[in-house]
């Protein structure tokens, strides 16, 4: 009995090495400014636009709720691999602890395959936005838009618990070098030492619904929401309802481009493959609040107004003033200014 439980023991290691970059030296210290960088930009943006959403009754719409879940998720999967991955590009070891890695494992799988729904339910929403627009309120109800979330987030956590749990049984033969600079289920699937016919299997059945059918329903929501556009007798119609969806399909390509790539047609160069995962990892979280702020008349608008407030507020009114904007807009609206 002890000898099988020290056996099984040193089937998994207590710590894995992470190659990540380290076969072009050179690279590590810029790639680690510009990581570091991406990910203080990251954490400000989808910061901002949750906040931004909370605090502007105008945002508290069911396309920014799913943006808001949107945001979550890439703060959930940048403060779980660009910590360690920063770390081991500054540091000398590149090493992570078995818990550590079991986490990203479990929280990045199940992030990634949240993302993948989420963004066909934003699709979807468009979808009803556009071409059922009476019916909009009434099938995009708040309960729906929860349910919704939920579904997301449900199916990417049972997907997750699948993935990560039939690849963390597998034998590692005291193996714990990963070429790679965190720790995925492709990646310790092949440092296993036995049999991973299984699962592969069960990684490419897996991916179907979250690489396939979930782009598939995006593409099929745009075909209706492209031929319902161009129906609309206007020119500014047309434009200003394909720019309510144009933020949308940047990410929606920006995101299952190299996901699709990388899961259903692994690149034999690792190098590559790391790449691939990186933009996925750290500048697509880093691009979504961009492209949807720049890109978005109401999200400029509110911030437009929070910095105008921001201006207004260090100078505070006297009694009687009426000279000051602020002033003038409150008498106007019979409101009384505190000094």
């Amino acid at each position: 009995m002890q000898v099988a439980m020290a056996r099984e023991n040193m089937s998994f290691p207590n710590m894995f090495v992470l190659l990540g970059f380290s076969e072009h030296t050179w690279l590590e210290i810029p790639l680690f400014a510009v990581i570091l960088v991406s990910y203080i930009l990251t954490l400000m943006g989808n910061s901002s636009i949750i906040l931004l959403s909370m605090v502007n009754p105008r945002l508290q719409t069911p396309m920014y709720f799913f943006l808001d879940n949107l945001s979550v998720l890439d703060l959930i999967v940048t403060g779980t691999i660009v910590p360690q991955l920063l770390d081991n590009l500054w540091g000398l070891e590149k090493t992570i602890a078995s818990w550590g890695c079991i986490t990203q494992v479990y929280i990045f799988s199940w992030t990634a395959c949240t993302e993948c729904v989420l963004l066909a339910v934003m699709a979807f929403d468009r979808y009803v936005a556009i071409c059922q627009p009476f019916n909009y309120t009434v099938i995009m109800h708040p309960w729906a838009c929860v349910q919704l979330a939920a579904a997301s987030w449900s199916s990417g956590l049972a997907s997750s618990l699948l993935q990560s749990t039939l690849t963390l049984q597998l034998p590692f033969c005291g193996r714990h070098t990963l070429d790679h600079f965190c720790c995925e289920v492709p990646a310790l699937i092949k440092l296993a030492c036995g049999d991973t016919t299984a699962n592969d299997l069960f990684l490419a059945l897996g991916a179907i619904p979250f690489a396939l059918i979930a782009p598939l329903l995006v593409l099929i929501s745009y075909t209706f929401i492209v031929k319902a556009v161009l129906k609309l007798p206007s020119a500014e119609g047309r434009h200003k309802a394909l720019s309510t969806c144009s933020s949308h399909m940047v990410v929606v390509t920006m995101y299952f481009g190299p996901a699709i790539y990388m899961y259903l047609q692994p690149p034999a160069n690792s190098t590559k493959a790391k790449f691939l995962s990186l933009f996925y990892c750290v500048m697509t979280p880093l691009l979504n609040p961009l492209i949807y702020t720049l890109r978005n008349k109401d999200v400029k608008k509110a911030w437009k107004r929070i910095l105008q407030l921001q201006v207004r507020s260090p100078h505070a009114c006297l009694p009687g003033c009426t000279l000051c904007p602020l002033a003038r807009e409150a008498r106007v609206r019979g409101l009384t200014v505190a000094p």
